[in-house]
């Protein structure tokens, strides 16, 4: 565990190659100790495609997402918290692709599923929201992403408080949106 918490630490300096390599030990450890749909096995394989995607290397860090989500899905089924997580992570690094369609798709399905799962005022669900309205706005369907955008933050308002770090955040997601927009 120390390891991965070295290569964490790594990450959050920026220090993308030695993440890398302690990443990789990490995972290749876990895979031979776990067996390679052991969930801690999963979780090193997330972290590592996230410093891919970080260093740039985004097909490597799109071959490790599909199949992190594939093997969660398999494993623990399309609505567990940790696939949703997933297929989070992999429509990120499909946008950081340019591909706009599939990282919609993703983050509809994780929005409706996280609908149904925790209703419709849950942190996450308002996330997944969030995420599909920067979709939408790098789509530049701006009054989608707008609606979406208003919701969120309208939400976190009620239900956080106004100054509150995610609410905050809504509201500087929306001034994006306006600032893009020329208004």
């Amino acid at each position: 565990m120390s390891v991965a918490n070295l290569a964490r630490t790594h990450g959050n300096q920026g220090r993308w190659k030695d993440a890398e390599e302690l990443g990789v030990q990490v995972m290749e450890t876990r895979k031979r100790v776990l067996g390679e749909e052991h969930p801690d096995t999963l979780n090193g394989m997330a972290r590592l495609a996230f410093v891919y995607r970080n260093q740039g290397r985004l097909k490597e860090a799109e071959e490790l997402g599909v199949q992190i989500m594939e093997t969660r899905k398999r494993v623990s089924g399309e609505e567990h918290p940790d696939t949703l997580n997933s297929m989070t992570s992999l429509a990120l690094t499909y946008g950081n692709q340019g591909r706009w369609k599939e990282v919609e798709e993703l983050f509809v399905q994780v929005m409706e599923t996280r609908k149904r799962m925790l209703g419709e005022e849950h942190p996450d669900t308002l996330m997944s929201v969030a995420n599909l309205a920067w979709t939408h706005g790098n789509q530049g369907r701006w009054k989608d992403a707008e609606e979406l955008g208003v919701q969120v933050m309208e939400t976190r308002k009620r239900v956080l408080g106004e100054e509150h770090p995610e609410t905050l955040n809504s509201m500087a997601h929306l001034a994006w949106m306006y600032s893009n927009q020329g208004r």
